[in-house]
């Protein structure tokens, strides 16, 4: 008599489940890669150029650097915010109420905390590749390479995926693309202008440098300038703490917010 082979036990967040996600994914991606790219990219770009040539024939230096740079460094972190919470919060709100691509994906061995997670993991891995843009940009204008440069990407995907989180957190709560506005405004473009991207907090109220440093933006350009123009071993440890527990708060909401609206 033949003994029947045990199931394996799945586990919570299976591989194959997260990796089926991420490989529709990037196939999806190829049809559409040439508008997500400019619009993420162009943007911040366009920052960097009127903000560094701007200001910068006014102001010489912030904080020892020249103001290219100061502003050259700080718009990775306008980067990856662009391309991560703005590609989630549209992103996973059109396929959920328009396209129905989860209601799909779903009815595949695939949880909601997979599908969010490669979700997730996907439009990081984009953002830490556009937040780079900037960088080459200010490069092009002076900015001279360095070594740690090479971290830029990894801190960009780290960054991106808290505010990736955040986004799908967002889709998952609104019920009117609409709405979005609302975030934007009172959210995303507050903590774009108090991150340390275009201006030192140094000058700013002591309630608005406090904000500033709670901010995960803040951090990631904290970490960036470093990465440039030299590490601190000390507070680097902590700006990678803030973003990591970040990303961990919004991931874990972004779960449980897109469990109770797509299974119901």
């Amino acid at each position: 008599m033949s003994v029947p082979a045990p199931r394996r036990r799945l586990h919570r967040l299976e591989g194959a489940a997260i990796a089926g996600v991420l490989v529709r994914e990037i196939i999806n991606f190829s049809s559409y890669w040439r508008s997500v790219t400019f619009s993420s990219t162009v943007e911040p770009t366009i920052y960097l150029l009127a903000f560094g040539f701007g200001f910068g024939s006014l102001v010489a230096k912030v904080g020892g650097l020249d103001y290219v740079e100061y502003v050259g460094t700080g718009t990775v972190g306008t980067a990856v915010l662009f391309a991560s919470a703005f590609s989630a919060m549209f992103g996973t709100f059109v396929k959920r109420e328009y396209q129905r691509t989860y209601d799909g994906i779903l009815a595949a061995p695939v949880d909601t905390e997979e599908l969010v997670t490669a979700e997730v993991i996907w439009i990081a891995l984009r953002a830490g590749v556009y937040g780079t843009v900037p960088l080459l940009v200010a490069m092009a204008f002076g900015l001279d390479p360095s070594w740690g440069m090479l971290a830029v990407p990894l801190i960009g995907v780290l960054t991106g995926f808290g505010w990736a989180s955040f986004g799908t957190l967002v889709a998952a709560l609104m019920k009117s693309i609409d709405s979005f506005s609302y975030i934007t405004s009172i959210v995303i473009t507050p903590v774009m202008l108090v991150a340390g991207t275009f201006f030192p907090l140094d000058g700013l109220p002591r309630w608005a440098q406090i904000a500033g440093q709670l901010n995960p933006l803040y951090h990631c350009v904290q970490l960036v300038r470093h990465a440039a123009f030299g590490w601190e071993p000390g507070p680097d440890l902590a700006h990678v703490g803030v973003l990591a527990a970040f990303g961990f708060v919004m991931w874990r909401l972004a779960v449980w917010r897109s469990e109770k609206r797509l299974i119901t």
